[in-house]
């Protein structure tokens, strides 16, 4: 080999190295991701205090460094209620309703696209026709009527959730099962007489898992958006218990005057969605074919 084609060989094996190096801005995102499954996991046992624990001679206690004392590092409530373990329980809450959310869209999802993929006539045209109405509906006023009518039970409120975003994942679980199905492994394995579930599950999931779970953390920030947007408005997650959105909507009345009680929330919930974006943008540059 001359010396000269090195050069071009480097040139062409550099963008490969960069891409496998994680920056140390997703390290941070990272990080960031694994300290709230870990606070969400283990939330009984760091918790200071109880989130129904009052306090009235300590309502409205600043935080450490702003005139408060050690007995409540981010201060107090309206109601004496100690903000750090009321965040506490709140990570938990929203995580598990994001996480519960994301899973049950990205299943349905698959699932009608993989339908759609296998049938095709008119139960693909059928569930085209529901993506499109899904894609077009509003879906805050959906959800915001929906939330009225049958009230805001927790289990309603995931699956409501869940309900988001499912047509994302319907349209490339279609698109791919139909280029797998046009490959030869799953046509090998059709001719061998393996049942179409046996096919979707083991041949064609597989092999488009990774595009899959890139949109599943694209779409988990608009989650927990949603979610706090819904708990701000009073149709959430309702009283005693608190998640994120509960948090900052009753902190905005107490803005000029104890604006820690919703700036803590707040925080949380923008680092938790850049977080998860900056990942999913990683997974993406990571696992997705086209942009080797």
């Amino acid at each position: 080999m001359s010396a000269s084609s090195l050069p071009v060989l480097a040139s062409v094996s550099a963008p490969k190295t960069k891409r496998a190096r994680m920056s140390p801005l997703v390290i941070i995102a990272l990080a960031w991701i694994v300290i709230m499954i870990l606070i969400a996991l283990f939330a009984e046992w760091l918790r200071p205090y109880g989130i129904t624990a009052l306090d009235l001679r300590a309502r409205l206690t600043p935080p450490v460094g702003f005139g408060g004392t050690m007995k409540h590092l981010l201060g107090t409530d309206e109601l004496g209620r100690d903000v750090l373990s009321r965040l506490i329980v709140s990570i938990r809450i929203s995580l598990m309703i994001a996480m519960g959310a994301t899973v049950i869209a990205a299943v349905f999802g698959t699932t009608m696209g993989f339908l759609a993929a296998h049938f095709r006539g008119w139960v693909e045209q059928f569930v085209l026709m529901l993506i499109d109405f899904q894609a077009s509906m509003p879906f805050l006023i959906l959800a915001l009527s929906v939330l009225a009518f049958f009230g805001n039970a927790i289990g309603l409120f995931v699956v409501l959730m869940g309900l988001y975003g499912w047509e994302r994942h319907a349209r490339i679980a279609r698109g791919l099962a139909i280029a797998a199905n046009a490959q030869g492994y799953a046509a090998a394995v059709r001719q061998l007489g393996a049942p179409p579930l046996r096919i979707y599950l083991r041949h064609v999931l597989p092999n488009i898992a990774a595009t899959l779970i890139v949109a599943a953390t694209l779409s988990f920030p608009e989650v927990v958006l949603l979610e706090s947007g819904l708990s701000f408005l009073g149709l959430g997650v309702q009283p005693p218990m608190t998640s994120l959105g509960n948090m900052v909507g009753y902190g905005r009345e107490y803005l000029t005057r104890a604006s820690w009680i919703l700036l803590a929330p707040s925080a949380v919930i923008v680092l938790t969605t850049l977080s998860v974006s900056l990942l999913g943008d990683w997974l993406r540059d990571r696992l997705d074919p086209t942009l080797s």
